[in-house]
């Protein structure tokens, strides 16, 4: 139905641009498929006006003119949907090509290099890559390993919710979730989607590496809440890593292993036999992260944070 509407739309605008003249409705419903399969005239003019409603919010400027006989038609100048000329500098035209360098690794690889492209066939600078020489060093990038990325992207843009299984750091078994889609963020290394929970009644935020199966979309296609204009994810997830905590928290560590822990920590002393004791911040949501590092991990104090995690760690095991 999707790709359907967006044909439909493609050709109402490619036919307004294309004439030179006012088209009246008749015109138009003779130049295009989908019109033609109308059902009938009323079906065809709430299509039609639903259509001419959407270009117009997506900028296409329609003027609509009324003859000497008094018939309405309705065309696109192309003067009038113009762009302006593209304008960029060497530093802002380097900034757009780092953006497209960080999502080499992404699904959205082709699109960056395309666009890139067409800036570049516009007129925009050619500039000198700063980072051409650091490739095997350092290199800015996004990586994209799951698989439900790419239908919440999509979800997100299009206002759809969506039905995916969940499992939470403290169960063994995945859950079913019905999530209206706000935005996505990479933090860490690591993507988030936060969004308003249904079967919670509350605003969540999910990682989603922890998705398992496929993302369907929903059956009630519309949002129930209304988006807020600043969606907090990264700082929701730093309050539950701890990132914002005023403790401190003592635990012992396997060698060579928990290296986000290790890049946290306040302070490491090896004890020998192959650990290190470490001093990391504690706030809400540390024990759901220390728990995903299993026996690698052993938490010294304070004391409810070693209830927390081992109560965490038997519901696990209890499966």
């Amino acid at each position: 139905m999707a790709i359907a509407k967006a044909e439909r739309l493609m050709n109402l605008a490619l036919c307004l641009l294309g004439t030179r003249r006012p088209l009246s409705k008749r015109e138009l419903r003779g130049s295009i498929e989908a019109y033609l399969e109308a059902g009938s005239d009323d079906s065809f003019n709430r299509m039609f006006e639903r259509d001419k409603d959407d270009l117009r919010e997506l900028g296409l400027v329609i003027e609509t003119v009324e003859s000497l006989d008094g018939d309405i038609g309705y065309l696109a100048r192309r003067d009038s949907n113009r762009l302006p000329p593209i304008t960029l500098d060497a530093e802002e035209a380097a900034a757009l090509g780092l953006a497209a360098k960080v999502w080499q690794q992404a699904r959205l690889a082709g699109a960056a290099s395309g666009a890139l492209q067409k800036l570049r066939a516009a007129g925009m600078p050619e500039t000198e890559d700063a980072y051409e020489d650091r490739h095997s060093a350092l290199e800015p990038r996004i990586p994209v390993h799951e698989a439900a990325f790419e239908p919440l992207m999509l979800a997100c843009r299009d206002r759809r919710p969506v039905l995916f299984h969940y499992r939470k750091a403290n169960s063994a078994r995945p859950e079913q979730r019905h999530v209206e889609p706000w935005t996505l963020e990479c933090w860490r290394g690591h993507w988030y989607l936060a969004g308003f929970d249904r079967g919670r009644g509350a605003e969540r935020v999910f990682r989603l590496s922890r998705i398992t199966g496929k993302v369907r979309s929903s059956r009630s296609g519309t949002f129930t809440v209304p988006v807020p204009d600043v969606v907090t994810v990264r700082e929701t997830v730093e309050s539950w890593a701890g990132e914002t905590a005023t403790r401190s928290a003592l635990i012992r560590l396997r060698a060579g292993c928990g290296y986000p822990l290790r890049s946290r920590a306040t302070a490491v002393r090896e004890l020998g036999d192959g650990w290190d004791e470490l001093e990391i911040p504690y706030g809400h949501g540390l024990d759901a992260w220390l728990v995903e590092f299993g026996p690698d991990v052993v938490v010294l104090e304070p004391a409810d944070l070693r209830a927390d995690v081992v109560d965490r760690l038997r519901a696990v095991a209890k499966g």
